[in-house]
């Protein structure tokens, strides 16, 4: 990644990639296990692929995966 500031997921545009560098408290526990185990850890890579209305479409470890805006405001990336 280029050592731009670090943003949230949410920021990212289709196209564009980022390394999470952080992950805020997201939702009941059963939902941070979910996450990390699609492979939303720190130092995975992730691309966004589409957006729409906010919510957008992540790509982690080859599968895609639906976001809401509000968990993508939680995901700090470095790109």
């Amino acid at each position: 990644m280029s050592g731009l500031p670090a943003v949230p997921l949410s920021v990212l545009k289709p196209g564009e990639k980022g390394v999470i560098v952080k992950i805020r408290n997201i939702g009941d526990e059963d939902m941070q296990h979910h996450l990390e185990n699609l492979g939303f850890v720190e130092g995975a890579e992730v691309e966004i692929a589409s957006e729409n209305g906010g919510n957008q479409i992540v790509v982690i470890k080859g599968a895609q995966v639906a976001l809401d805006n509000g968990v993508c405001r939680k995901i700090t990336v470095q790109q």
